[in-house]
Order: structure tokens, then sequence, then C-alpha cells
């Protein structure tokens, strides 16, 4: 969803006060615009102004940077930038934030859908407010003016706002009174704080400032904060004193930067191998017992479980197929995997027994997030596994697992995905040791191979350049991925990464599937992807798959295979075998997927395609 920044610094005469402020501001956005690019705006407060000074631009951040070299804002001491992913109204100038009340004197910005504005926009309307857009985000901006028109206060304005708007929303205001404040809100959508010296920030995420801070607050739900330059003072709605948690960004400004790469996809494939190391790393103590220190979750609680609810969305709900084979096979407990938008909404099966994991990269995943809530309403414990600490999932959950991946800017999910996918066999090995249905030398074992496959990966990463050399000869318009076992969530996500950047029609099956309908699809020509089992593999998962290769290729099908190094049985079979490392099955996602995210990756840059931000997505959906 959006992207949005704060920043207050120094006060000053106008003659003694920097830039810094747009430039804080600019390189936040700059970082954020992952989360939404339909548009870009600003607002600044210089002392002594009468009224905020805005420019916005409807397209992307550059956009943005020209209109402000043409039209330069003073130098102040307040600032919020805004960068869009267009809910209420299409991606215009006049739709983009910020967005101006109070004769000008007033700026807001917004991240979330407000469901009640029509009501309040015609309440607005018949009292003779002119609206300028078609946005739910003006209504509240003209409520805050009301407000603190009646208060003179801007937190105490913020917070009776707040309580007059329903939906879900983060909100950042300036006001030309208060030059050297900004005052946001939460309820629903995400806002961290970041303590600087003689300076505070804000933003939707940790990245709108770790090049200038590491050190920031959490903010609960439904809270008021107002920055200063020496102060951060932060209330619940009601008008009492919070003490929020501070805590430590564990990455640096470096790791949000694309390092020489082409595109932040590119960067993030190649970051793999240290994602999946960095999620492993310290999970186990001076005896080898795993020793999972965030999951807060009493062992006797998770020996009684019964039954284990994955619910997540889009990559991260893939992520929760493959967990299913893992722990149902570990550890002996049924598994199901839900998407998070339906699991509430069809009365699922929940009791004090159930365990409920919530998969997701950002935390603030709204369809996640409602599920959470729903699940625990239930009398379920809640384990979330997230990447973004300070996020709301895990501080909403009974426990969390974090992954260690670092910041993941590209929308496309990739190095995300395996760390998931590590976090999910560490709680699968970690629930088999609780429940004892694996022993310890067994969990060792499988821990040891695990620590082997950041090497791995590295190889098959290191081998793409066949994968890249087919992808940029690629001119169908459609593409079949098929895998078993494992292999079919793999499937599904290589489709997932191909209709993400390419834009062309892409399916995953279960192989198995082929016969009972999909086979019709196939025509001379058609590329599909096969993830073949290990030779290895249990109940001739192998041999079976191989039928299927020889099926599709005898309709026509181009086969490309994803096969495990000296495979020979496929040869015959295929026209291209990318080759990975021979891997446990049901570790083999970890390296069999990273051919299929180097192909979406490549063709879409081969077709001049936006690799980070593909059209109509962005990074975090933070609406339901």
């Amino acid at each position: 969803m959006c992207g949005i920044v704060g920043y207050a610094g120094p006060a000053g005469s106008i003659s003694d006060v920097s830039e810094r402020p747009l430039s804080v501001v600019l390189e936040g956005l700059r970082r954020l615009e992952y989360r939404g690019y339909d548009s870009a705006g600003v607002a600044v407060v210089a002392p002594g102004a009468s009224q905020v000074s805005s420019r916005k631009k409807a397209g992307k951040l550059s956009n943005l940077v020209e209109l402000l070299a043409a039209e330069p804002v003073p130098v102040a001491t307040a600032a919020i930038g805004h960068t869009r992913w267009a809910t209420h109204g299409g991606p215009t100038d006049a739709n983009a934030h910020p967005h101006l009340a109070d004769d000008g004197k007033l700026a807001v910005i917004h991240n979330g859908i407000i469901e009640n504005f029509a009501a309040l926009r015609d309440e607005f309307i018949a009292e003779g407010v002119r609206f300028l857009s078609q946005t739910d985000t003006e209504v509240a901006a003209h409520l805050l003016a009301r407000e603190y028109r009646s208060s003179g206060d801007l937190a105490a304005a913020m917070r009776a706002t707040a309580q007059l708007l329903e939906g879900t929303f983060t909100l950042l205001a300036v006001h030309s009174d208060l030059p050297g404040t900004v005052v946001g809100a939460r309820h629903d959508s995400p806002l961290v704080v970041g303590l600087g010296q003689g300076e505070n920030f804000l933003g939707s995420d940790v990245a709108a400032f770790v090049s200038e801070t590491r050190v920031a607050l959490e903010l609960g739900q439904d809270q008021v904060v107002t920055i200063t330059a020496d102060e951060v003072v932060v209330t619940d709605f009601e008008g009492r004193i919070v003490t929020p948690t501070t805590f430590t960004v564990d990455w640096d400004a470096s790791a949000a930067e694309k390092g020489g790469f082409r595109t932040f996809m590119d960067k993030e494939i190649h970051d793999q191998p240290q994602a999946v190391a960095e999620t492993l790393l310290g999970r186990t103590d001076a005896a080898g017992r795993l020793t999972l220190d965030e999951l807060r979750i009493d062992e006797s609680v998770l020996r009684a479980v019964d039954k284990i609810v994955v619910i997540a969305c889009g990559t991260a709900a893939y992520a929760g197929h493959v967990a299913k084979y893992a722990i149902e096979h570990w550890c002996r407990i049924p598994v199901e995997v839900e998407l998070a938008h339906e699991f509430r909404y069809r009365d699922p099966v929940l009791s004090e027994k159930t365990l409920v994991v919530a998969i997701t990269q950002s935390g603030e995943t709204m369809d996640t997030l409602m599920a959470v809530r729903h699940a625990r309403e239930q009398g379920a414990r809640v384990l979330s596994i997230v990447n973004t600490h300070g996020s709301t999932i895990p501080r909403e959950s009974d426990a969390v697992l974090y992954t260690h991946a670092g910041p993941e800017i590209a929308v496309a999910s990739t190095k995300a995905f395996l760390a998931q996918i590590t976090a999910t066999y560490l709680l699968g090995l970690y629930l088999a040791q609780v429940r004892g249905t694996k022993f310890p030398d067994e969990i060792a074992e499988v821990l040891t191979e695990l620590k082997a496959m950041p090497a791995k990966i590295q190889r098959v990463i290191d081998n793409g350049e066949r994968v890249r050399v087919i992808a940029r000869w690629m001119d169908s318009r459609s593409v079949l991925f098929l895998g078993r076992h494992v292999g079919f969530p793999v499937a599904m996500e290589g489709a997932l990464k191909l209709k993400e950047l390419a834009y062309i029609h892409a399916e995953g099956f279960a192989a198995g599937e082929i016969k009972h309908g999909p086979i019709a699809l196939v025509e001379p020509g058609l590329p599909v992807f096969v993830i073949v089992p290990s030779p290895r593999s249990r109940d001739s998962l192998h041999s079976k798959v191989i039928s299927n290769i020889q099926e599709i290729r005898a309709r026509g099908a181009r086969t490309l295979v994803i096969a495990e190094e000296g495979d020979e049985d496929v040869l015959p079979y295929a026209d291209e075998v990318f080759w990975v490392p021979q891997t446990p099955t049901l570790l083999a996602p970890l390296v069999t997927v990273v051919p299929l995210q180097i192909f979406a990756c490549e063709l879409a840059s081969a077709r001049g395609l936006d690799v980070d931000q593909p059209r109509n997505l962005a990074k975090s959906v933070t609406v339901e």
C-alpha cells in the first residue's frame, strides 16, 4: 500500500534552517516507492509561513522530483511525503497526496481506506465545502481541520478525527501554525517512529529513515504520535500517554540499495543464500537442540496441538503449502493451508488446540491481520512468521518467528519466500522436538542439511545464464508449470512470478492433474516447466513425473525441465534441462524455485517491463 514519511527538525528562522526536511522526505519516498508508485507528493512547513507549501504529481517519484526542480518549495523545519497506490480515485495529479484544508494551512497524507468517507463527504458538501479530488483522504483532511479549529491542538484534533473514521488508516498531518511538528495516527495500518539526534522521523516502514537512524519505536494499534525536533509523544485515541517499545533495525541503508544489480529483484535473487543462512543463524543451543526464543508459547501447549492452520496470501501461501508437506511428515499433525482473505468468511473450525501460523513478509497484510484476529477470538493460538520487525501482526500474535531476509524492495517476492520456507522448516523441526516425533539425531541431520542449502542455492544462481538465455528467446503468451509433492507449490509460485512480472498467462498445476483436464491447453510449441522430483523420492514420484513429461511432449509441448544433477532419465524427454544440486525431497523448493525466479525476472526485463514495480501491484497490501 502507500508509503508515507514524516520529518521534524531543528527550529529556527527562515534564514538558518536547511533544506534537510525535504531531502530526508524525498530519500524516504525513494526507499518506499515499492509500496506504491501511482503518484507522489510532499508538503513542507516553513517558520513564519501562512500556509504549508505542497507539490504533488501523478506517476513515479521522478515526476515529483522534476516538478520540485521547476517549482521549489521553501526551506522548512517539518515535512511529510507520500507515494501512492491508488484506491479511491485514479492516479491523477488531483488525487495525489498531500490533500490540503483550512485554507491551505493544513496538509494530510494517508495510507489505508476510510470506509465511511461517502457519508462524511456528503456532510461537508452540504456545508458548502468544495472537494478537489475523488479520494477518501480529502475527507479526513477537512475533518481534521474542523477539529483543529475547535480545539487549537493538532494532536487532540487527530485523536478526535481518528474516532470518527471507519476503516483502516495511517494519517500524517502538518499545520502552518506548528512549523516544527508532525502528528500521526495509526489504526490497522503501519506507522513507525525513527529516533534521531535533534530530529525525529515517521514512516510506514523503517526503510523510510534507516539511512538516518536505526533506532525506532513500535507504535501500537489506535495510537497518535507527535514528533518535534526534540520530543516524541505517544498517546492512545483517548489521550492517555503511552510508552512505546524501542527496537534497533538490524540492517543498514546499504541493504536497501541495488548494489550494482540492474534491478532490486535481481539483487534479491542473489541475496537468497544469505537470507536463508541468516534465518537459520542462532537457532540451536550448545547441545544442538533447537531454541526458538521468539516463540513464547509453552511447550505443553504445543504438545497439545491437534491441528495446524496456515494462513497467508500470494507467495506466502505457497510457502505455507511447502510447510504442510514438511510439518505433516515430521510431526504427524494435520495441516491446512488457507488463503487469509477467505479464512474467516467460511466459519473455520478452530479450538484452543489449534495452532494458526500466519505467514507475511511485511507483517501488515490486512487480510492476514484480520484472519489472525479472528483466530484469536476463536481461542486458537497464533504464531506469525514475519520479516519486518515492529509490524502489527507479530505484536498481535501469541508468538513470532522472524525471518532475517533484510529489506525486500521488489514487489515480486523472492528472498522473503525462501526465508519463509526456511522458517517453516525450523518450526516443523521444533514441533517434532517438542512432541517427540523425531529423534534428536534425526532433527540434527535435517538441520545439517538445511545449513548446506545456502551454498546449493548459490550454485543455482551461479549457473543461471542458460535460464536467462531461454527467457530472452521466449515469445509465448502462455506458459504452464507442473510439479508434484513439494514441486506443486513451486509450480504455482513459478506461474505467479510470470504473471506478476511479464503479464502473460501462466498456470501452475499438480502434475498428476494434467490428464484430468489441463492437458487440453497443450498445443505445439507451448512452453511447460516441469519440476522433477529427485530419483531418490518416495512412492515412485520421479517416474510418474517422467511419464507426465512424455504425455505433454507427445502433444507438442516444449518441455523445460528442472531436475537434480545426475538425473539422466529426464534427458530423452526434455527440450531444456536446468540442473539443481541433489537435495533432500522436502528441502528441494529452496533450489527448484530459483530458476523460475530468474526466468520471470529476465523475461520481464527482455520485454522492457518494470521488474521491481509491476503494474497494478504494491508490495504490502494493507487494505482488504
